[in-house]
């Protein structure tokens, strides 16, 4: 039979990459993290995707951990606390979007079908060109529109440094601006 881990030793590996220590932080933690992300966002499922995000994040920023200023339980209850807050953010967006969706097609029922329309087909080409863009700068324009995140906020979430975020942002925003100008040409 192994001795369990001590936290220090545990803290320690999880650091330093020991894939074992990741699974045990997990085994001891994953509940209490699911428990906070499940009380705060109402529901399950959300809380299973913020529990993964955690600890995906925390694996892949396991270098900015530093025993000095707490436990690795405390550190991943702070990423918790912040990726539940990210999920909130997330679904307030989302809901604002539905709503203005919702009073611009009210709007436009009492005004014209046919702005609806172009607005629509505006929509469909800025997403599909969205999509075209490199990785990179999508997800950065992503971030940018989607959760409304600050082009350092990105720059720090990404770990890219800031002028490249600028860059990537500057890049895509103007293949995007040539893409509807040249569709609005051909209307």
């Amino acid at each position: 039979m192994t001795t369990p881990l001590s936290d220090d030793l545990l803290a320690d590996g999880f650091a330093d990459g020991d894939e074992a220590c990741l699974n045990e932080a997990y085994r001891r933690w994953g509940a209490l993290i699911f428990t906070i992300a499940s009380r705060k966002l109402g529901d399950p499922e959300e809380a299973k995707d913020v529990t993964q995000q955690v600890f995906v994040g925390a694996w892949k920023g396991r270098k900015n951990f530093n025993r000095d200023r707490g436990s690795l339980k405390t550190w991943l209850v702070g990423i918790a606390y912040k990726k539940t807050i990210d999920a909130l953010d997330r679904r307030s967006r989302h809901l604002r979007d539905q709503q203005a969706v919702v009073a611009v097609t009210v709007s436009d029922h009492a005004g014209s079908l046919a702005t609806t329309a172009d607005r629509v087909v505006d929509h469909i080409v800025v997403m599909d060109e969205l999509e075209q863009l490199p990785a990179p700068q999508q997800a950065v324009l992503r971030m940018a529109f989607y959760e409304d995140l600050s082009q350092a906020q990105i720059a720090e979430r990404t770990g890219m440094p800031l002028g490249t975020v600028k860059s990537h942002t500057r890049r895509g925003m103007m293949r995007l601006k040539h893409r509807l100008e040249v569709d609005s040409e051909a209307r």
